[in-house]
């Protein structure tokens, strides 16, 4: 604890700042508990769209695989040009929200290759936007993850540093206080029974 002035001034001064530390501490908390409540949120997406994309995976596969006679056809059928993101608030944190995927399709012959290509097509598409999902969910627990470590920071520092220093401070300003106006007292009190035997002299 950093060295403190045994006066009324540093005393209300502690007073304040202790009263300001536990106005801010429950708001900490609470912030704590909410960004906490997001995390378990965002994890449970997570894993939806991760097994909704391993289903899709399973499905493409299965029907791929009994009629792709050659794998080339399948492989780089479409790529992903560009994710569209837009932006949310979680607790004060700025997070990107995931709106939808712009592909790009291989120049295929359409009249060389099979029908099911088309399927193929969409079937990637899916798995694709699930997968680019998933991707958007991981960065929206990364820094809801971050915010809640500097909060739980916050929180730690509020309740196990200031404000047990302002208490403790507190405690010893008033019984230095305390002293000095029992230490006046008693001067006063010398002074008062001096006063007559000076008169008298």
């Amino acid at each position: 604890m950093a060295k403190i002035k045994l006066t009324k001034t540093e005393l209300k001064a502690q007073t304040d700042a202790l009263k300001r530390f536990q106005r801010f501490l429950p708001m900490l908390q609470l912030k704590k508990q909410q960004l906490q409540s997001e995390i378990a949120g965002i994890t449970a997406k997570v894993e939806q769209v991760a097994a909704k994309e391993r289903e899709e995976r399973a499905a493409l596969d299965r029907w791929v695989g009994l009629f792709a006679t050659d794998e080339s056809l399948v492989e780089g059928l479409v790529k992903v040009k560009n994710v569209k993101t837009g932006v949310t608030n979680i607790a004060g944190v700025q997070i990107p929200t995931f709106d939808t995927i712009e592909t790009a399709v291989k120049d295929i012959d359409l009249w060389a290759t099979p029908a099911w290509v088309d399927d193929a097509i969409a079937a990637t598409t899916r798995i694709l936007a699930l997968k680019c999902e998933r991707a958007v969910f991981e960065e929206q627990r990364r820094l809801v993850t971050i915010e809640l470590q500097t909060t739980s920071q916050r929180v730690n520092l509020f309740e196990k540093v200031k404000i047990p220093e302002c208490k403790e401070a507190i405690r010893v300003i008033k019984i230095a206080i305390g002293d000095e106006q029992t230490a006046a007292v008693t001067r006063g009190k010398i002074a008062k029974g001096r006063a007559p035997k000076e008169d008298a002299a």
